[in-house]
């Protein structure tokens, strides 16, 4: 957002900026419920599966999942390049934890249950890695993560797997080749669009955490925002600031249906 529309709106920061602070963040009730879910899931050392359409709010979950848990008891890793044969894959792990990569996938794996291990007994702490857009993984490498849940004959659950992608990464899990994989995950937790009501929500919330101090879009303005994104909060995110970044060219203040839908057609969504 350019510090024009800032101005135009009487905004301290921008509202739809990736980097808000997580206690900034929007987190309703079925977010807050999964959140809960998530961390509980770590907590016992298990393994999870989120899943959602795309801008539903998986991310945001995340962020506040690695503030949920203390960093004394909990190392929670990221890894969102996925698409990777097995050896390759490895070699992203082992950089993600630390690990100096070997020249085979026996020794990498090998290399990370150690890692694991030493983290539990020497410093109880557990480890939890979280693999974004899963869906996207090749069958010969998500077919053979279920071998990293195995420690001591599959006694001791010293690494916890966060699977993240779309809905069709458990219809993927399903099939087959997938299944000593699919049992070993404990969880479940699927995100959705929000309602009417939550969408709006969404919105005050966000300015309000901006610096807005009044109303920036009118009620049907904010109910076409809805129509318009179906509740996904990144599509809310863009049709919004194109909507006042259109405000701000026809000097308005509060943005109504005509301009939310002029709007949208300087959008992709289009």
């Amino acid at each position: 957002m350019t510090d024009r529309v800032q101005q135009a709106f009487g905004l301290s920061r921008q509202p739809f900026d990736k980097d808000i602070p997580v206690d900034l963040m929007w987190m309703d009730s079925g977010r807050q419920s999964a959140l809960e879910r998530l961390a509980q899931t770590i907590t016992h050392h298990q393994h999870g599966l989120v899943i959602g359409e795309p801008g539903v709010g998986k991310t945001c979950v995340l962020r506040a999942l690695r503030e949920r848990l203390s960093p004394a008891h909990f190392r929670i890793e990221y890894v969102a390049h996925v698409t990777l044969g097995r050896r390759d894959f490895y070699r992203q792990l082992c950089y993600t934890l630390g690990i100096e990569p070997k020249s085979t996938p026996a020794a990498m794996f090998e290399g990370i249950q150690r890692e694991c291990l030493v983290g539990a007994n020497d410093h109880r702490l557990h480890a939890a890695v979280v693999l974004d857009e899963a869906h996207l993984m090749p069958d010969g490498t998500l077919s053979h993560l279920h071998l990293l849940a195995n420690f001591h004959w599959d006694s001791k659950p010293l690494l916890s797997l966060i699977f993240v992608g779309l809905p069709e990464l458990l219809e993927r899990l399903k099939l087959g080749i997938h299944r000593s994989l699919l049992t070993r995950i404990h969880t479940k937790i699927e995100l959705s669009p929000g309602s009417p009501d939550l969408t709006a929500a969404y919105l005050r919330q966000r300015l309000v955490a901006a610096g807005a101090k009044s109303e920036v879009f009118t009620a049907d303005g904010l109910g076409l925002m809805h129509e318009l994104t179906g509740g996904l909060l990144r599509s809310v995110d863009v049709l919004a600031l194109a909507a006042m970044r259109l405000a701000t060219l026809e000097d308005k203040t509060l943005i109504d249906r005509d301009l939310v839908r002029r709007a949208l057609h300087h959008t992709p969504l289009a």
